[in-house]
């Protein structure tokens, strides 16, 4: 019999009654079968020169044991056991054995737990070991040098001409007033938690509520930053209505310098106190000067100061105000805003350890009891007011603040 062309391409019937050389086992493809009807192979190159492309037109592929139906397909028992034995056995996984290790550390030690601010590391705990030593002889050596000073023939001349305090030239009535107490406790209470939230809206990286207000729908701002802007409004409104009510009656006098002989009163005050040696106190009368001054600063300067430089940053600054935020840019608002909440940190630890180490009984019951006297009744509402700080504090998170917030606007997620 004549061999055919080597150009020439066999027909449908003939590819179809070949056999189909068996599978490579592991190749995990499905067995192909030459049948009549369904849906053919992609056909692609032709196998010799100018032939038809491969394979040939009407070639499905053949079903894997176990599917539902093969169109029109007649597979031979053994094309399908050969079928059968090609497929993978995923039932086991594989053997996996370490072949590296992370350099010369031990192979099964435990990693050493990341330093946080409950648990420091060894070094971070010795270093502030070491700063607080130090920090402590510094302050031995100050008092140490100051009560030497004192000591000397023209110190004790400046203390006798400067006691460290004044009278006002104008008469103002002693004692304090309820509405004092209660201005007193209001302001504690808000300032604690505007540093507070501060804090939080400096940390805070990813915001898990917002609040949006009505007026401006665009605007939605973080649920701290409403907080803190909400607390400064209250801080700010509570502090006029003290500047106010302080005038009215008078009692400006205490908190305001009305001679120059308050700063040679103040140094004189200051070295009284690095000496350990108390200055008189007289506060149900008269400050020394070292408070006026002290007081002074945090009522007229640190508080006009945070105020300008909040409404700088917050939302109720005028956005087409083009000259005027240019003449007061943001970052300078930025760069003195922060700086004036740590002097008030530094002015509540400075005042509540005075507080306490100079006649606490009676500075308390100035303060929370308006009496000039030595009981507890100051003290414990002291405390009352610290529970109440204290239940603020906790209660300032989301799932409380978000009902109060929603009175005022939208509170959404992200």
């Amino acid at each position: 019999m004549p061999e055919p062309a080597a150009d020439a391409v066999p027909d449908a019937a003939d590819v179809a009654a070949r056999p189909l050389p068996a599978p490579a086992v592991g190749a995990g493809a499905a067995t192909r079968v030459p049948v009549t009807g369904g849906t053919g192979l992609r056909r692609g190159l032709p196998r010799v020169k100018g032939g038809e492309p491969w394979p040939p037109a009407g070639v499905v592929p053949a079903a894997r044991p176990g599917t539902a139906e093969v169109a029109d397909a007649t597979v031979e028992p053994v094309a399908a056991a050969v079928a059968a034995s090609a497929l993978p056995d995923i039932s086991t996984p594989l053997p996996f054995r370490r072949t590296v290790w992370q350099g010369s550390a031990p192979r099964h030690g435990t990693p050493e737990p990341a330093a946080s601010r409950f648990r420091p590391t060894w070094p971070q705990a010795l270093s502030g070991l070491f700063a607080a030593a130090g920090l402590g002889l510094l302050a031995g050596a100050a008092v140490a040098f100051v009560r030497a000073l004192l000591t000397l023939p023209y110190m004790q001349d400046f203390l006798a001409a400067f006691p460290g305090e004044y009278d006002p030239p104008i008469h103002v009535e002693p004692g304090f007033a309820p509405w004092i107490g209660w201005q007193h406790f209001f302001n504690m209470f808000l300032i604690v938690l505007i540093i507070r939230s501060g804090l939080r809206v400096r940390s805070e990286k990813r915001p898990t509520a917002f609040w949006t207000s009505p007026r401006k729908a665009k605007h939605k701002i973080s649920l701290t930053l409403w907080f803190h802007q909400s607390l400064d409004l209250l801080w700010l409104v509570n502090g006029v209505i003290f500047v106010v009510l302080i005038f009215v009656t008078g009692h400006w006098v205490r908190i305001v310098p009305t001679s120059w002989e308050v700063l040679p009163n103040a140094l004189s005050a200051a070295l009284q106190y690095v000496s350990l040696d108390w200055p008189h106190e007289n506060g149900w009368n008269n400050y020394n000067s070292l408070q006026q001054l002290a007081y002074f600063a945090t009522v007229f300067i640190a508080a006009p100061l945070a105020t300008i430089t909040g409404i700088r940053m917050s939302g109720l600054w005028p956005k087409n105000a083009e000259r005027l935020s240019k003449a007061y840019p943001v970052e300078w608002a930025r760069a003195v805003h922060f700086p004036v909440m740590l002097y008030f940190v530094a002015f509540i630890v400075v005042h509540v350890a005075l507080v306490m180490l100079t006649g606490f009984q009676r500075n308390l019951n100035h303060m929370y009891a308006s009496q000039d006297a030595v009981t507890w009744t100051g003290f414990w509402v002291f405390i009352a007011s610290l529970v109440v700080v204290a239940a603020g504090w906790i209660a300032a998170r989301p799932l409380v603040l978000a009902p109060i917030a929603r009175v005022f606007g939208t509170v959404s997620g992200r």
